[in-house]
């Protein structure tokens, strides 16, 4: 039976709606920020990882590795400053936000600069001091970017806003690993020393760095953002911070159940987390080539991540908070299961190919998912970069302390029995969905941010 022109015709305008709003000048802002948001990740974890396995490092250490992403785990110790501070100069010509971008990602480029310059074979220390480096300038660009996006979106904007955010935040990962190890790649043939050759492919990172330093020019301060200023004009710079940093964990600490919320936050995402640490040395160790990880990574994988985001964004508009995230805890727990798959198959490229696809499509489902909770969470100007900063710090508990035993793992499992135990990770997680759902959490959320 064929459905009424004015239904098809209501559904033709319902897509191009749901279309029209990525275009939208303030989401394509939170697009290219995206990117500047994912960009260094890599740079002091996988790709990293792939160099100091390449130099000989054992497994035991690159695991212990995942440590230096403890500025993730700690930032939120040091939002308030970004909510309640100027940033001299810059702050005056660009606002608060945005002269607080233009500053971090200035920091970024000299700390992926020196990272870049070290050798993981002779100085480990310093490697691992550049590494720290990169994570807390990478840290605090995503404080302030967290808080922009929050800010800038009105409501209806939102869903488009956090699938544009990490699609482009995937994008700006893959740059920074598959086009790393391509160009790195690249040099060694024209003649470069392997050393020589990474420390090139850094130096082109940080210059990447510039895509959110232009973003961020181009952008206009949130009027919310604004409004904040105001409100706290004559306040001393003690009164301030202090504020800032007291209002955010009084907000989280006022909701009902703060407790599961907080085991929440930090375990939805420990599933990929655990395989994420693991998953370069292990294509390594099966003998596949750098770039034959690289060239799947940047096909079929960045065309599954792009797609997977902005299929988590039309289900995060179609569906409640809580299905979203049900949808989205479930796929990206199975998908570590097609990496089991291929350690028992050995070296087959087209199960790699299967793999990082269903990997990259699924976790992006969920990273949406998860932005759109955290982002329910956060609706006070005043503190929005210090709460923000504070639950995604909690979510990196599980990326950079919970996931540090990777490796140790990895040796005692074997591989095919290291990623079903990723995935048997995330029933914790899904335990406590169904406990904060039973008691209304989400519609509790839903109601105060409809």
């Amino acid at each position: 039976m064929t459905a009424p022109p004015e239904q098809i015709a209501s559904s033709r305008r319902k897509l191009v709606d749901a279309l029209a709003v990525y275009l939208e000048p303030r989401v394509l802002i939170v697009l290219f920020l995206g990117f500047s948001s994912g960009l260094p990740l890599a740079l002091s974890g996988t790709t990293l990882l792939v160099w100091m396995r390449e130099s000989g490092v054992d497994l035991g250490t690159i695991g212990l590795f995942a440590l230096v992403g403890t500025p993730y785990t700690v930032k939120f110790l040091w939002a308030p400053l970004t909510d309640a501070l100027d940033i001299p100069l810059l702050s005056r010509w660009l606002g608060r936000r945005r002269g607080w971008l233009v500053f971090t990602q200035l920091l970024l480029i000299a700390a992926i600069i020196f990272l870049g310059s070290c050798n993981p074979a002779t100085a480990p220390g310093l490697v691992a001091l550049g590494a720290l480096l990169v994570a807390t300038a990478s840290a605090t660009q995503d404080i302030v970017v967290d808080a922009f996006r929050v800010e800038s979106l009105p409501e209806n904007e939102q869903a488009a806003g956090m699938a544009s955010y990490v699609a482009a935040y995937r994008v700006g990962m893959l740059a920074s690993t598959a086009g790393t190890l391509f160009l790195v790649s690249g040099l060694q043939e024209r003649g470069l020393t392997s050393q020589a050759s990474w420390h090139g492919g850094y130096l082109l990172m940080a210059v990447l760095v510039l895509v959110g330093t232009v973003t961020a020019l181009l952008a206009t301060e949130p009027d919310r953002s604004q409004a904040a200023e105001a409100a706290i004009a004559g306040h001393s710079a003690l009164r301030r911070v202090t504020d800032a940093a007291i209002g955010a964990f009084k907000d989280f600490l006022g909701y009902d159940f703060a407790l599961a919320i907080l085991a929440f936050v930090i375990l939805f995402k420990f599933t990929d987390a655990l395989s994420g640490t693991m998953t370069a040395p292990f294509v390594i160790d099966l003998g596949f080539s750098r770039n034959e990880y690289a060239a799947i990574v940047k096909g079929v994988g960045l065309a599954a991540l792009l797609i997977g985001g902005f299929a988590g964004g039309f289900i995060a508009r179609a569906v409640p908070l809580a299905a979203a995230l049900w949808i989205g805890g479930i796929v990206q727990a199975v998908a570590n299961l097609a990496f089991s798959w291929l350690a028992a198959a050995g070296h087959d490229l087209t199960i790699l190919t299967l793999a990082i696809t269903v990997e990259n499509f699924t976790s992006a489902i969920g990273t949406v998912m998860f932005v759109a909770y955290l982002s329910a969470l956060c609706k006070n100007p005043l503190h929005t970069a210090t709460q923000y900063a504070l639950l995604t710090a909690l979510a990196a508990v599980g990326r950079t302390y919970l996931s540090s035993g990777a490796g140790f793992v990895a040796e005692t499992t074997g591989w095919a029995w290291f990623f079903a135990v990723c995935a048997l990770a995330a029933i914790p997680s899904l335990l406590l969905l169904a406990w904060l759902q039973a008691r209304r959490h989400f519609k509790v959320l839903e109601k105060t941010t409809g």
